[in-house]
């Protein structure tokens, strides 16, 4: 298992956030990102999770929510990856991900698109 610090995984988190495109970044409203050690199951089985009102559910989104959440899960990139740029690459493809289901696509669409 990769050994990353919590601080340098969420540096590492917001390195991949700014390569990212920005017209995928630029719709984003009102979601943050948060890093955590595990799910709270406390398996290694999820890498990410968007918890949150989808943009295509929105019409029941109400003024003064809280921010949706894109969470992504340390310890579980950590035992699926052996270098840092195997890290690298598993951050960016979870984060597209979680960012995806905020625009409404699905499991099944990401998994036709290779990001599932």
């Amino acid at each position: 298992m990769l050994d990353l610090s919590s601080d340098a995984f969420e540096r590492l988190v917001v390195d991949e956030l700014d390569r990212l495109p920005d017209e995928m970044i630029d719709g984003l409203d009102n979601v943050v990102f948060v890093v955590e050690d595990r799910a709270e199951d406390g398996s290694l089985d999820l890498l990410g999770l968007y918890d949150g009102w989808a943009l295509t559910e929105r019409e029941r989104y109400g003024v003064g929510e809280l921010p949706d959440r894109i969470i992504l899960y340390r310890e579980a990139h950590l035992a699926v990856c052996d270098d840092e740029e195997e890290l690298r690459d598993e951050v960016h493809t979870t984060l597209v991900h979680e960012i995806a289901h905020f625009y409404g696509i699905d499991d099944e669409r990401l998994h036709e698109l290779g990001w599932a």
